[in-house]
């Protein structure tokens, strides 16, 4: 893929992903645990929360430049859409167990849910600015432009789930969209992530076939034989 398009097309599918199980997943919690406003301020804490601790994981993890965030970022597309798949056979079983308790153990609960995927998905951002800050050295332009494209796409699926999607796929139908785009994310990260180190793989194992005697530290250079020996060989 030409440039840098590539990772913010898929930063927007990514975003809107997020967006869509956002509502699938407020629509299965408050269908468990009721509409009011105790319920929607704990639902939306509980998201609000998980994406920023995610996000200061992912930050952490982005400091050491020597760590693939690449595929970390793929690797995080992955489980998130894996938990997709599962989310809201989880969520009504949880439920099941849980339904009638009080406010405070009904948000330890909602939080509990939804903070694995939600971690994931506020380590993305992070991720992909510290691919993008090692290419283009520039902080403010990636997180700017990241920032836009996710919520660009989490707009455009905010407008497609309520005009589109839950109307015709349901929420089931909808999970697993959300799951097929994060697997596609996975996969077109990974690919770019082995098409960014494999130069570098070629170039040491070149240097590894060039080296004299198996030193990786310089090229190998066929030596002739000894000069006493080619003094001998002229004497004969």
């Amino acid at each position: 893929m030409p440039g840098r398009a590539w990772i913010y097309a898929v930063f927007l599918l990514s975003g809107f992903a997020a967006l869509l199980y956002q509502v699938v997943w407020q629509r299965a919690l408050y269908a468990i645990y009721g509409i009011n406003i105790e319920s929607v301020t704990m639902v939306v804490t509980a998201f609000m929360l998980g994406l920023g601790v995610g996000s200061l994981a992912g930050g952490a993890v982005s400091k050491d430049a020597k760590r693939p965030v690449l595929l970390y970022f793929s690797l995080v597309e992955l489980g998130i859409g894996l938990f997709g798949i599962v989310s809201l056979s989880v969520f009504h079983a949880v439920g099941d167990v849980t339904l009638g308790m009080g406010a405070v153990p009904t948000f330890f609960v909602t939080f509990l849910l939804v903070l694995v995927p939600t971690m994931l998905m506020g380590s993305t951002l992070p991720l992909l600015v510290a691919h993008l800050v090692r290419e283009n050295k520039n902080v403010g332009k990636s997180v700017g432009t990241l920032y836009f494209v996710n919520t660009l796409g989490s707009a455009f699926a905010s407008a497609a789930s309520v005009l589109f999607i839950l109307g015709r796929a349901g929420q089931s139908g909808s999970v697993r969209l959300a799951a097929l785009l994060n697997v596609t994310v996975s996969l077109l990260a990974y690919v770019a992530h082995r098409r960014a180190t494999r130069p570098r793989e070629i170039a040491e194992t070149l240097a590894k076939a060039m080296a004299p005697d198996g030193d990786p530290s310089g090229p190998s250079l066929r030596r002739g034989p000894p000069a006493e020996s080619s003094k001998a060989a002229e004497n004969v």
